[in-house]
């Protein structure tokens, strides 16, 4: 038997001893007639001691499962200017859906890797630091937004640059072993009035990766972007009375490629994303080792703890319909 508390196993013991201790004297020591039964305290008692070994997570070890490890870290950059969310995805989706979708394409196929995430608009972020915790990346991506349409003073495509060149120095050298990828995602519009900045420095630091373009050359209509939950108005943004389209510049999107030394694709909702080879990926699992696992019996407390949460349920219900019933006779009265 093994035990993963979701708290220190002291802290829980602080919880639950003082609501332990009244229940046991409220169970042993004497009370007038009519007061609330013995048998219903020792309950409370039982579920009170289920509910403790629930929260202490018991299993038993239930053998090993093979894990694939990699030497590979992953930095994607991703666009949040107000045009990856116009609509020329798949029709009428907007491009960030297509971001999403590929950015899944790319934790999949590299299983194990530590991913790091760059967005950028006005300034550039960075989001997440390189973790191999792919729930975190994607979840990133669902609640990402763009630039609020009203804050926007126009922005440059190879802002991210300097950043991008920090975290993957930073990579190289914390762990030289390791191989590295970018993918950049976006649609190459440039909307700042100075010349994009160069991704040349990072070249250096980067094995493989991509340029994933996004966008179409008839263009696509763009929402208002807000600051709420959403992130998008009911209007679109407009030029000279007509909705304003953002068009991809493919020319600059090859330019940043060049500059990595990595491919160009341009993406459709209709085709596969083309991705390279990770150089240094353990593609098999004989090398890979294995982890314990374990079989969880932490719910069967929790059946126990519904189970005796439904006779106080059973009995409040009771009590309430007595007391209502008391109520009416007194009030015939």
């Amino acid at each position: 038997m093994i035990f993963q508390p979701v708290l220190n196993v002291f802290l829980l013991v602080l919880l639950f001893a003082p609501v332990v201790f009244l229940v046991i004297w409220m169970l042993v020591a004497p009370r007038p007639v009519g007061k609330t039964p013995r048998w219903l305290w020792a309950l409370r008692l039982v579920l009170l001691l289920a509910c403790f070994a629930m929260l202490l997570r018991p299993g038993i070890p239930g053998g090993t499962t093979q894990t694939l490890a990699t030497q590979t870290d992953i930095v994607i950059v991703v666009d949040t200017t107000a045009s990856i969310v116009a609509e020329d995805w798949n029709g009428t989706e907007q491009r960030l859906e297509g971001v999403r979708a590929d950015v899944q394409s790319i934790v999949d196929e590299y299983p194990g890797a530590r991913f790091a995430l760059i967005t950028f608009d006005a300034t550039s972020e960075l989001r997440l630091p390189l973790t191999t915790d792919t729930t975190a990346l994607m979840s990133s991506l669902e609640i990402l937004h763009p630039e609020v349409t009203s804050q926007s003073r126009g922005s440059s495509i190879g802002i991210a640059s300097g950043m991008l060149r920090e975290t993957l120095a930073a990579a190289a050298e914390s762990a030289s072993d390791r191989s590295r990828m970018v993918f950049y995602l976006g649609d190459g519009e440039q909307t700042a009035t100075s010349e994009p900045e160069s991704f040349a420095g990072s070249a250096q630091y980067v094995d493989t990766g991509a340029v994933l373009g996004y966008g179409t050359s008839q263009g696509g209509p763009m929402k208002i972007t807000t600051g709420d939950v959403t992130g998008l108005g009911g209007d679109y943004i407009e030029y000279l009375g007509a909705p304003a389209l953002s068009v991809i510049d493919d020319a600059n999107l090859q330019t940043i490629a060049g500059e990595l030394g990595v491919s160009y694709q341009l993406r459709t909702a209709d085709t596969a994303i083309d991705l390279p080879e990770a150089p240094t990926t353990t593609t098999t699992y004989s090398d890979a080792g294995s982890v314990g696992n374990v079989i969880e019996l932490y719910w069967i407390f929790a059946l126990v703890l519904v189970a005796l949460l439904g006779v106080e349920l059973a009995r409040a219900t009771m009590l309430i319909a007595q007391m209502r019933g008391l109520a009416m006779r007194g009030g015939a009265r």
